[in-house]
């Protein structure tokens, strides 16, 4: 029961201080988000988005998200595969879907359906 991951889409780093975090990245980066709301700040970055997100938990640590046709199908599928679900598979805003699955040694996994993803 494989997942065709299509490639990598998302990066998403936990920020309990989002304005710390915002300035740091910006400057790292030297560029201004694309995205900017007290609940999600995203950067595009070579065609990707490095996004920060101030209720992610820092002991998950960054979450990498990869590309998918079917986001419910690939969480179903990885649960299968031995995976348990740590955030069900949900509609995030404009039509994107993601899911995040433990995996079987402890690491994060993401799925996205993204429709509007479109390398430069």
């Amino acid at each position: 029961m494989s997942v065709e991951l299509l490639g990598l889409r998302t990066v998403i780093y936990p920020a309990p201080d989002l304005a710390a975090a915002k300035l740091w990245w910006t400057s790292v980066l030297g560029i201004e988000p694309y995205f900017d709301e007290p609940f999600y700040v995203g950067y595009e970055v070579g065609g990707y988005e490095l996004a920060l997100d101030p209720d992610g938990a820092p002991d998950d640590g960054p979450i990498v998200y990869w590309g998918v046709d079917d986001a419910a199908d690939a969480e179903a599928r990885l649960i299968a595969a031995g995976g348990r679900s740590h955030t069900a598979c949900r509609e995030v805003g404009g039509g994107i879907e993601a899911a995040v699955v433990r995996n079987p040694v402890g690491d994060l996994v993401g799925v996205i359906r993204n429709p509007h993803f479109k390398l430069p």
